[in-house]
């Protein structure tokens, strides 16, 4: 389906500037409407900086006592969130708002989905406002739920599935993250990728070539980069949070410096028209992503400094070292203090 003949009226094109939210942090926690909406549009990032600025949530008047962790909380938003469809370049498209972000690539071969979100049924709908071609290629960018839970339902529904060898790993087996504090059960087998591979990959679907690269470990230890290269659109998912401080599971292999190995790459892939998608938050380009790895690499040097001489996380956390950068990016719901905390382990 050709770009005029969309009449969705969800649709609107990339933006040209990073979209920053201007609500202060304190703001966001006193509504579970919005504390909800948000888990819906940037997935993971919703719940993890608020776990330790806000002790007792679940005492909250306007939420459920049974709604007591990240993975639950945003599952639930996602099943009633809308999604936003934003076309990129050529016949691409993103879906925003259910997990992470999600890339469309439509086409005679059938549609390829580059992450599969939260919900099936409604990734489903909103990729029908798109084209009325069946998904039948799905790619993960790496194991966590917010980008692989729909994997069985597309499955069921056709879809053939590829990831990197560690993301078919984690999920069939019981695997536990320390800082959602949650174990997450084998998958289904409909939800297990039937293709897997180590470092590079390439799909020739739909008269354009997908090239799949593995990272060593960054966000986590089945990191992948989908790059559309026909339209030049580098989907890099959570190697990069765009306007929001960044979730780093060292449960399963990630790091701080990984995070910024991984940035080092995709600025030497990308150029300054590439059209970049992270995992979270608004679509951006170059020179938002060197803006953000001046943040991880100044961030994480102060850290390390103030831990090489021998302060414990209190007091690192206390002298604020993320603190000219918190208008940009600390405004999501992952706090500065949570941040320096992931930092501060990991240096």
């Amino acid at each position: 389906m050709r770009n005029d003949e969309i009449t969705n009226d969800t649709r609107r094109p990339v933006p040209t500037k990073v979209e920053q939210s201007a609500a202060p942090e304190e703001a966001r926690l006193l509504s579970r409407r919005h504390f909800l909406a948000c888990a819906g549009a940037i997935g993971v990032s919703t719940w993890l900086g608020v776990r330790r600025s806000m002790p007792a949530i679940t005492a909250h008047a306007d939420v459920p006592a049974s709604w007591n962790g990240p993975v639950e909380l945003i599952r639930k938003a996602a099943a009633v969130d809308p999604i936003t469809v934003q076309t990129l370049r050529g016949n691409l498209s993103v879906l925003i708002g259910n997990g992470g972000n999600i890339v469309v690539l439509p086409g005679p071969d059938g549609v390829l989905l580059s992450d599969a979100g939260i919900v099936g049924p409604k990734v489903a709908a909103s990729v029908a406002t798109i084209t009325k071609t069946p998904i039948r290629h799905l790619v993960n960018t790496h194991w966590h739920f917010d980008h692989t839970d729909a994997n069985e339902w597309h499955h069921a529904h056709g879809a053939a599935i590829v990831a990197q060898e560690r993301t078919r790993a984690h999920l069939a087996t019981t695997t536990r993250v320390k800082d959602w504090d949650f174990t997450f059960p084998a998958a289904p087998a409909g939800a297990i990728p039937a293709t897997v591979f180590a470092d590079d990959h390439e799909l020739r679907l739909n008269g354009s070539l997908v090239q799949l690269k593995h990272y060593p470990p960054a966000h986590t230890d089945s990191d992948v980069s989908v790059h559309f290269t026909d339209a030049d659109v580098l989907h890099v998912a959570d190697t990069w949070w765009n306007g929001i401080y960044p979730f780093v599971d060292a449960s399963t292999g990630g790091s701080i410096d990984g995070m910024i190995r991984a940035t080092d790459r995709n600025l030497a892939k990308a150029t300054r028209t590439t059209v970049i998608v992270p995992g979270h938050g608004p679509v951006g380009d170059r020179a938002a992503l060197e803006r953000w790895r001046d943040m991880l690499v100044t961030v994480r040097d102060r850290v390390a400094a103030l831990k090489k001489k021998g302060q414990p996380l209190a007091a690192v956390v206390a002298a604020k070292p993320t603190a000219s950068f918190d208008a940009t990016y600390g405004r999501g719901i992952i706090g500065p203090d949570f941040f320096t905390r992931i930092v501060y382990e990991q240096v």
